[in-house]
């Protein structure tokens, strides 16, 4: 998962929010921020996506699920309180999370399961 947002936020779509951002941007990340971010979005997706699931398949849709509440909450939520916070990011930031954490949530599920099976 980190490494797919690394790619996303760092290359991909960098001069998108470059450029939506701009001055509300941080020229370094504060990666202690950053880290706590990561470590509490992976406990997420294990307890409601991997742990939650009972099949690859349902592990895609509750990843899909939590990251369509946890992105739309921080982007709506800026949007609702920031003054400059692009209106066109919120979609694009909504489908990114989407995507992001039903993938997540699939291959947790899958080596989980991976792991399981090696156990037996």
């Amino acid at each position: 998962m980190l490494i797919l947002d690394l790619a996303w936020l760092g290359v991909i779509a960098r001069g998108l929010y470059d450029s939506m951002l701009g001055p509300l941007k941080r020229t370094e990340v504060l990666w202690p921020a950053a880290a706590l971010f990561y470590a509490i979005y992976v406990v997420a997706i294990v307890v409601h996506a991997v742990l939650g699931s009972s099949s690859p398949s349902s592990a895609l849709r509750r990843g899909a699920a939590l990251g369509l509440v946890t992105y739309s909450t921080y982007e709506l939520t800026n949007w609702a309180v920031l003054r400059d916070w692009p209106a066109l990011l919120v979609p694009i930031d909504v489908s990114w999370g989407v995507a992001l954490t039903a993938v997540a949530g699939l291959a947790g599920k899958l080596a989980h399961t991976g792991v399981l099976r090696r156990g037996k």
